[in-house]
Parts: C-alpha cells; sequence; structure tokens
C-alpha cells in the first residue's frame, strides 16, 4: 500500500506573511488559490500547504492518487482501502469517507493527538 504525496498542512494566521516567509526559505507555489485561503508551495520534494482559517491544528497530510508534484501516479491504493486497512488495524477513523468511489477524504490522530488526514482527489 501506497500512501501518495506526503505534505504537512499548516494553520495559519496570516496566508500572505507565511507564504512570505516560506519563499524565503527556498519554497514556491505551486498550487492552490489565494483568494480561497490555501496555497501549496514546494520546495525540491517537499511540499507544505498554508490554510489560512480552514483548520486549527497542523496537519500531516497524504493525497493517494498523488506524487510530490501533485500530478496523477499511475497505481494507488484507493483512500477507502486505506481507511478500512486502518479500521482493521484497530486505527480509529475521525471523518469518515462516505462516497463508494474518486474523490474522498478521512481523518485520524496518532497516540498524541496530531491530526492525520487522506485526502484523495483523484477519481
Amino acid at each position: 500500500m501506497h500512501t501518495g504525496a506526503f505534505s504537512i498542512s499548516l494553520a495559519v494566521k496570516n496566508l500572505a506573511a507565511s507564504r512570505e516567509f516560506y519563499e524565503k526559505l527556498g519554497f514556491e507555489v505551486f498550487g492552490g488559490a489565494a483568494e480561497h485561503n490555501f496555497l501549496m508551495l514546494k520546495h525540491g520534494e517537499h511540499v507544505i500547504g498554508l490554510f489560512q482559517g480552514m483548520f486549527e491544528l497542523n496537519t500531516l497530510t497524504f493525497n493517494p492518487g498523488w506524487d510530490q508534484s501533485g500530478q496523477d501516479a499511475p497505481a494507488f491504493t484507493d483512500v477507502r482501502e486505506w481507511q478500512a486497512h486502518l479500521q482493521a488495524q484497530g486505527v480509529q477513523i475521525d471523518q469518515v469517507v462516505t462516497s463508494d468511489g474518486g474523490a474522498g477524504f478521512f481523518l485520524v490522530h496518532d497516540p498524541d493527538g496530531n491530526p492525520i488526514l487522506f485526502d484523495q482527489h483523484r477519481h
């Protein structure tokens, strides 16, 4: 099973100030929409999402179906398969995928309360 692309999704207070800061570290915007309060930045293989007003905590994010550049992966493990696998392992699913196919997501928390989002955009 492959988790897909990995990024850290940061809950920021000021999208413009955060963008400026991370650009000084060498990151460049490659996705998102400032008018919708989120941007995706990349530096090499490292990806950071900046999200203003969308959630409270910084979140580890896996995107089944995408590679590290946000492009479709040729083969991937569907988010519903990940959800079933983790449930079978005794992991509590905090927000459940409700669709039968295509895009979907679910959220779990590690033992320390850190949120981990499996967010599949690909159909």
